[in-house]
């Protein structure tokens, strides 16, 4: 290919640009190191300097940008007449990463969300957005290999879905269609050169509401919603800087695949989970059965765990009566049930009301104590050094922390069946028992039980403090903007833990085809009515497949008439290098071929990621065969996919994109109540070049040829 003529003074403009970058990191780091070195002062100079030196940290952390390419484009847009009527003429603007300006503040490169950037996503030939010229730059770190330049006006047709064609048309379609054959690294990585016009549509959108995004296997949405943080960040700085960004994700395998896309991006502030993290006093680890988990997730475990907490505000069965100087302080069963009648018909929570019970009941047996006059603060201090009567505290109108609370509740089953009566079923009642630690710090829980204990803080409220103070911070926090992956698999608790967090603006995406589970939705309304509802929510549709090939979208999608009716495929952009491969295999035989193809994958692949995907149970075997057989490889739930070869369980393998995947027992992973013909059809949809299918069984009706 003949070298573009633009080149040289291309590279000459990146080599400037990455200088300028150099020297303003230096300048940066010798003003940190400057305010580093001035001690003392008064309290409010301290307070300035600190923040001062966190927002250098800051800006030195987006001028970080490591291996990846500054620049990624140009524009040329028509420049307005000046005043005395001149000839109009043409200003051009490179597009990159972050923005970057020479030490006389002339602008080299324009950060990606500036608004002036807008047109290098957005503009067609019906629409050029003004601009005469936009030029794709191809990128070896720093190095510029090609350039294509895609020419607007009269003349020239512009790209768009707009022109009547039947296929999508791509924007800068050579560096894109080269940017996905490059091999996985095993992270997920930005897309900030090769962003589409739908695409750019999303990440722009307002911050505010609820923007669900629905995609199909290869579309980009999770990266989409992760520039959209990026890009909101830049856009609402002083506000979100303060309230916060959270992005929640299925598991940790899928965390640490989109890690660095963020921090590329100039922005390591986002705070990064899974929803037990949000959980940080409790230790997670225990496994549900399948219909604990159904109905840990059920709506209807707000009632229970409301009923649960009433069952811990219990009035006296006997009289209590404690020695005291010369005399006894006494309470009856009547007066303990007045004082608890009381607090239940007073607004406020759980242990919003403790410091009001005691101090009813210390009222109750100030006159007992005549040895000294004492004021309710000072009779509560003495009482509460005797321990009968913390035990009296802890039986009427104990203060709880959610993790006590579940703790009791889950090893009692006289607790249970009190807090389930007329809300849960006998099985599903005996599905929530489980047998008690030896003590509550000793407790584990599981991932279901994460929004139970979220909803526990809720209606508990903070435990108090010594005094009976109540810190503020002790309050669930929420973000100015939540992101939430896979959004379509959360149970109806886990939406409302989200849910509560949220000031009111939220990005979920997902894939109404993908959902699996017991409550997977059929459309987006039973989703929409757990979140947020200050605004009316918006629903904005990725239908084109960027990374998942044709053929293997065509037959993967066989299954979307079973797994979700009225669902449609994304339109594929890309071919791949061979059509899907079935290799049927007797069961004797099925693990060594599984090796076979695993060991002749590594070999085609010359650099990228490649998955042994398998029902969850067969994980370990498969790993097992493939130590027998001498083939290197890693773990999903160790090592992610930093492996050249990685054994990946169907339950995690959603969200993660491999350049090459084999499939082992389709027909396995359909008849299985937990994965169904949606969790294939998300297994089939991993790869963006090969897909090898082993199966000792007929493959599902739909699947066949």
């Amino acid at each position: 290919m003949r070298e573009h003529p633009d080149l040289p003074a291309e590279q000459a403009h990146i080599d400037r640009a990455y200088a300028a970058l150099v020297e303003s990191r230096q300048r940066a780091l010798n003003i940190r190191n400057l305010n580093e070195g001035r001690m003392g002062g008064t309290h409010q100079e301290r307070y300035e300097r600190n923040y001062f030196d966190e927002r250098l940290v800051q800006v030195l952390n987006q001028m970080d940008i490591g291996d990846a390419s500054l620049a990624f484009g140009r524009i040329d847009r028509e420049r307005e007449p000046d005043a005395q009527g001149g000839d109009e003429s043409t200003e051009a603007f490179h597009i990159g990463r972050i923005a970057v300006a020479d030490a006389e503040s002339n602008q080299l490169i324009v950060d990606w969300r500036a608004p002036i950037a807008e047109p290098f996503y957005r503009a067609t030939g019906r629409e050029p957005m003004g601009l005469v010229r936009r030029r794709h730059f191809m990128m070896e770190e720093r190095r510029l290999v090609a350039i294509e330049d895609e020419l607007f006006g009269a003349s020239h047709l512009g790209i768009g879905r707009d022109d009547g064609l039947d296929a999508p048309r791509l924007r800068g379609e050579s560096t894109l269609l080269a940017t996905l054959r490059k091999g996985r690294t095993g992270q997920l990585g930005d897309i900030v050169a090769t962003i589409q016009a739908e695409q750019d549509v999303i990440i722009r959108a307002p911050n505010k509401g609820v923007l669900v995004v629905q995609g199909g296997p290869g579309t980009g949405k999770t990266v989409v919603a992760l520039h959209r943080a990026a890009y909101l960040l830049y856009t609402y700085r002083f506000p979100l800087a303060d309230q916060g960004v959270l992005v929640i994700g299925p598991n940790r395998v899928f965390l640490r695949y989109i890690e660095r896309v963020l921090p590329s991006l100039g922005e390591s502030g986002v705070r990064e989970v899974v929803l037990p993290d949000l959980v940080p006093e409790a230790r997670f680890g225990a496994v549900d059965s399948t219909l604990a988990k159904r109905v840990k997730g059920d709506l209807r475990m707000v009632k229970v765990l409301e009923q649960a907490i009433r069952d811990r505000q219990r009035m006296l069965k006997n009289p209590f009566e404690l020695p005291y100087g010369a005399g006894y302080l006494r309470l009856t069963p009547e007066a303990s049930r007045r004082v608890v009648k009381a607090a239940r018909s007073r607004r406020g929570r759980h242990n919003d009301m403790c410091r009001k019970v005691e101090g009813e009941i210390v009222s109750m047996l100030m006159p007992s104590m005549r040895d000294a006059e004492y004021s309710l603060g000072e009779a509560r201090a003495r009482l509460r050094e005797i321990p009968e009567f913390r035990r009296l505290m802890f039986q009427i109108w104990p203060s709880l922390a959610p993790t006590e609370l579940l703790h009791d509740l889950f090893g009692s089953r006289a607790l249970l069946k009190s807090a389930t009566k007329g809300l849960l079923t006998d099985e599903e009642t005996e599905a929530l028992f489980r047998a008690r630690a030896a003590s509550r710090d000793e407790a584990i829980f599981s991932d279901a039980d994460a929004a139970l204990l979220d909803e526990a803080r809720e209606l508990l409220g903070p435990r108090p403090r010594k005094g009976g103070v109540v810190d503020e911070a002790d309050e669930i926090a929420t973000f100015g903007h939540i992101v939430i992956d896979e959004v379509q698999d959360l149970t109806p608790m886990q939406l409302r833990m989200a849910s509560r967090r949220s000031s009111g603006a939220m990005t979920v995406v997902g894939d109404i085809a993908q959902a699996t589970g017991p409550f997977a939705p059929s459309d987006w309304s039973a989703v929409l009515k757990l979140l947020p509802k200050d605004r009316a929510a918006r629903i904005a549709e990725l239908s084109v497949g960027y990374r998942i090939p044709r053929e293997i979208m065509e037959f993967a999608g066989r299954l979307l008439a079973t797994a979700a009716p009225g669902q449609n495929a994304p339109t594929a952009v890309r071919q791949a290098d061979e059509a899907p491969r079935l290799v049927r295999v007797d069961a004797d035989g099925l693990l060594p071929r599984v090796a076979h193809e695993a060991k002749d994958l590594i070999s085609a692949i010359d650099s990228g990621r490649i998955a042994v995907v398998c029902p969850d149970d067969m994980a370990d075997a498969v790993s097992t065969a493939l130590d027998a057989a001498g083939v290197a490889h890693g773990r999903a739930g160790a090592s992610a996919l930093e492996a050249t070869l990685t054994v990946v369980p169907v339950g995690v393998v959603k969200g993660l994109e491999m350049d090459a995947v084999i499939v082992v027992e389709p027909t396995v992973m359909y008849e299985h109540p937990d994965v169904g013909p949606r969790g294939l059809y998300v297994a089939l949809t991993r790869s963006t070049q090969r897909l090898v299918v082993v199966t000792t069984r007929d493959l599902p009706t739909e699947l066949r040829d």
